[in-house]
């Protein structure tokens, strides 16, 4: 076995900037990439892959500025097997302390068909693309993309070929979530046994979770000698997502015993960027999602409460603390000034500047006056709200009044601003929610379809804030928007224009030619 594969160190390789990004309706900002970045940063994550360079102008000034701004990680940026590709990823990534290429091509026959190559076609262009990139920098990654359902001689041939490229890490994705994780061990001990100098490089793993085994199969090819596992925070990914860092490290730190490998990370960091990431990408974290969702230290049993009390560990296999939970929740009033909100924020994974701290304040005293009681969730909300409210938006709810009950019909009177102009419309529809999505698509023409409407309560009681979710699709491309209010209408109104938002950003985003799925 591998001399990496006996060392007691797992890097951690978050690709949420990447790979997460591209879970449909996810797109980020450029300001919230940087913001994210800094904190995989400070959290120890040991690789951050930035994005695809070449993807768009946004993609690369993205990956250019993380790249710049890095103090710790390698910054990687993914290419496709083709030459500028490479070139456009290195001109992005190499103003990095610690760049890194990382480049792909699929293997399966599926994807061999795709590309019409031939496998030996196909091992000249690794051959080549893999030493273009060494060429240029000295960490380069490669990945046979669905490697999981490639044949297992033709896989150990390319994997042999990169490496006497010049390949540093071959990671080994199982691209469509197929595999499971015997499967996944038994797959890099071949490697690692019959590939002539696999001894020399780290083996990586990326799995999704289409199955639900995207964690077990990470973790089975680390205890097999993988010593790299890439992941996104919350899971964020394609299809139903990728291994969640969150759940690969307190997997790793919760069973030392069985599995005694280290990280870098910092877990009190978890739950704050959990909750910035699911903030930024308006994909909110399910309430039974493992580590980070609402109900993983909440009990209801008697048996388990009674339980809890007495001694924690008797239902909880780490603390709320491991992953930087407050176990205070209520310490919010309408009475808390400006110092105790940065303080709370802070605690709740959000370091505000000082426009951002006004803006937030002055949402949360206006919420204080409405509620008798403010919760963390709530302030969480807060936050939410005033990302997706943001001044470059284009557009705005100014006003809104709706009439309803039980007698048709119910009508919505609307003011937005768009790109700075105020425009009116009066609609009517089938409930007030109805009339006020038809008064939106009146001032703001657009062929999207709703996919979803969601609506939860932020915390308890009849003036809890509600939290509404939108998802529009429009030629292919998707957006979500979120908002929070006590008014159920006036939080969809935000939500459905957020997302309307978003949606301009897609349309705006351009993509070259050729396949650019992810690994």
């Amino acid at each position: 076995m591998s001399e990496s594969s006996h060392q007691d160190r797992v890097l951690i390789f978050d690709t949420t900037l990447r790979d997460g990004e591209q879970s449909p309706g996810a797109t980020m900002t450029h300001d919230e990439k940087l913001e994210i970045a800094a904190m995989l940063d400070e959290m120890g994550v040991d690789i951050i892959e930035a994005g695809f360079p070449i993807a768009s102008e946004g993609d690369f000034e993205a990956v250019r500025d993380i790249a710049k701004l890095s103090k710790n990680a390698v910054i990687c940026g993914l290419a496709r097997a083709q030459l500028p590709d490479i070139d456009r990823a290195w001109e992005a990534v190499q103003h990095a302390a610690r760049p890194r290429i990382h480049t792909f091509i699929g293997t399966s026959p599926l994807h061999r068909d795709i590309t019409a190559l031939t496998q030996d076609e196909m091992v000249e262009r690794i051959e080549a693309t893999v030493a273009h990139a060494r060429n240029l920098c000295d960490d380069v990654q490669w990945s046979p993309m669905d490697a999981t359902r490639t044949e297992r001689d033709y896989l150990c041939r390319v994997v042999e070929t990169a490496i006497r490229a010049g390949a540093t890490t071959i990671n080994i994705p199982d691209t469509v979530g197929y595999t499971a994780p015997r499967e996944s061990a038994k797959l890099i001990e071949m490697l690692l046994e019959r590939v002539p100098g696999a001894d020399e490089i780290i083996f990586a793993t990326h799995c999704h979770n289409d199955l639900g085994m995207a964690t077990a199969n990470a973790l089975a090819a680390v205890e097999a000698g993988a010593r790299q596992i890439e992941c996104t925070i919350n899971g964020l990914g394609e299809r139903a997502g990728n291994t969640a860092l969150e759940e690969v490290v307190m997997a790793l730190k919760v069973r030392n015993d069985i599995m005694p490998f280290r990280t870098g990370i910092d877990t009190t960091r978890i739950m704050g960027l959990s909750r910035k990431v699911a903030t930024v990408s308006g994909f909110p974290v399910q309430f039974n999602k493992a580590i980070v969702g609402k109900n993983a230290f909440a009990h209801e049993s008697g048996i388990h409460q009674d339980g809890v009390l007495k001694n924690a560990e008797t239902f909880e296999i780490m603390r709320p603390a491991d992953i930087g939970l407050n176990a205070t929740n209520l310490v919010m009033g309408k009475h808390s000034g400006r110092a105790a909100l940065r303080s709370k924020m802070k605690e709740l994974g959000f370091d505000l500047g000082d426009n951002q701290l006004k803006d937030v304040f002055v949402r949360f005293k206006a919420l204080a006056d409405r509620k008798k009681e403010v919760y963390d969730d709530d302030l969480l909300a807060l936050m939410r709200d005033s990302d997706l409210d943001a001044e470059h938006d284009r557009i705005q709810v100014k006003f809104l009044r709706v009439i309803c009950g039980t007698e048709a019909p119910q009508s919505a009177d609307l003011i937005l601003s768009v790109d700075g102009v105020e425009h009116r419309v009066t609609a009517q529809g089938d409930g007030p929610v109805d009339a006020t999505f038809a008064a939106v698509k009146q001032l703001i023409e657009h062929d999207a379809h709703l996919e979803l409407y969601q609506v939860h309560a932020v915390t308890g009681g009849t003036d809890a804030q509600a939290t509404v979710s939108v998802r529009l699709s429009e030629d292919g491309k998707i957006a979500t928007g979120q908002a929070s209010d006590t008014d159920t209408v006036v939080a969809s109104a935000k939500a459905y224009v957020n997302a309307l938002n978003r949606l301009m950003v897609r349309r705006e985003k351009t993509k070259p030619e050729g396949n650019l799925a992810a690994i």
